[in-house]
């Protein structure tokens, strides 16, 4: 291979492992063609399934600052670049493997950290992306009508309260306009029905006055008709 051709090679990987969430090192010796084909339709598009020269892979590794695969590329290497849900990738190279045993899963790396083969096989038992999600959506859901019922049950409760209290005002405002003067306008001049000094009704100061000015004429009538029989006696003497 000429110096370009490497040099677009390893830049070429090198672009892989970063644009990959993970990558997952296999040796692929005694498979077919037909073999790493039906593991790539298997992969779909979670991963990328490519045969590396372990020089150049190297190489590509050191730019994109991945030091995992350092001291295993040995033998018939390639790589699965991670694209999609690293579970899947890892179920899919997990079960391809079990059906296959000539596949040897080396290692891998996943967002940066190195992942041992019991570590991707950990991560294949895992559930999937989606069904993670969905879990968590629905407990999330659960979570929040559980808080909305938490909320809405104490301000339904001061509602009706409220409605409550609204309907007893407006009763009693009803009642008080249906029947007038509840309220003392029966009473006296002061709003009071005692008199001025405190007294029952009518025997104070206005009563009194009424019964005086009723009696006044009689007494003006007697003293009219006393004074002249008093005073004729006095005119006889005279004479």
């Amino acid at each position: 291979m000429a110096r370009a051709d490497k040099a677009a090679a390893v830049a070429e990987l090198a672009e892989e492992f970063r644009s990959s969430q993970g990558a997952v090192l296999t040796e692929y010796r005694g498979l077919t063609v037909a073999q790493l084909a039906e593991l790539r339709a298997k992969l779909g598009e979670v991963a990328t399934y490519a045969v590396v020269k372990n020089t150049l892979t190297k190489l590509a590794a050191r730019e994109a600052g991945v030091d995992a695969f350092e001291e295993l590329l040995v033998g018939p290497s390639a790589i699965a670049f991670v694209k999609g849900d690293p579970v899947e990738a890892a179920r899919s190279l997990r079960d391809f493997a079990k059906a296959h045993p000539m596949l040897v899963i080396k290692g891998g790396v996943l967002d940066g950290a190195p992942l041992a083969p019991a570590e991707l096989s950990r991560l294949a038992d895992l559930e999937s992306r989606e069904v993670l999600l969905a879990k968590l959506a629905g407990a999330m859901k659960a979570s929040l009508s559980g808080a909305a019922a938490l909320f809405q049950a104490p301000l339904a409760q001061a509602v009706r309260t409220l409605d409550a209290l609204r309907a007893k005002v407006e009763q009693e405002t009803g009642a008080a306009q249906a029947a007038p003067g509840t309220d003392g306008d029966d009473a006296g001049p002061d709003g009071d029905d005692a008199g001025p000094d405190g007294d029952d009704p009518g025997t104070g100061t206005d009563g009194a006055g009424t019964a005086e000015t009723e009696s006044s004429p009689v007494v003006a009538e007697a003293g009219s008709k006393t004074a002249p029989d008093d005073a004729a006696p006095e005119t006889d003497r005279n004479d």
